[in-house]
């Protein structure tokens, strides 16, 4: 009947990720989907702060707020998209990336952006997500 859980791989024959991700990821046939809209970094109170570093923390704090209210958890993340429209810096988001998958990390793309929805909106990360 196959491989009922989402599996994670980085093929032989091709270079390691240069991050924490995984070239590809499988999802099982008969998985729910669920696709998010684009998270951004706005405080509980609807503003949005200057520091990037707290857009970015603000905006994984969402995106656990949506897997709470689906019944998920970060292991049914198959597909990260982030966009910038400045630097990101690494060490900040990677520890907020470690925190949420810990060690089973998803496909992910990454652009930077002359501007996104809002002129207040320096981060936004858009989530796939699948349970079997």
């Amino acid at each position: 009947m196959g491989n009922k859980k989402i599996t994670r791989r980085n093929p032989k024959g091709m270079p390691e990720p240069v991050g924490n991700y995984t070239h590809i990821t499988k999802i099982p046939r008969n998985a729910e989907w669920y696709v998010a809209s684009g998270q951004v970094g706005m405080d509980e109170d609807g503003s949005f702060p200057e520091s990037m570093n707290r857009q970015i923390s603000n905006t994984f704090k969402n995106i656990e707020a949506i897997l709470a209210a689906e019944e998920l958890e970060a292991h049914h993340i198959v597909k990260v998209n982030i966009w910038a429209i400045e630097q990101i810096d690494w060490q900040w988001l990677n520890q907020q990336w470690i925190d949420l998958f810990t060690d089973e990390f998803p496909a992910m793309t990454i652009g930077y952006l002359v501007a996104l929805g809002l002129p207040e909106i320096k981060v936004e990360i858009e989530i796939w997500a699948a349970k079997p």
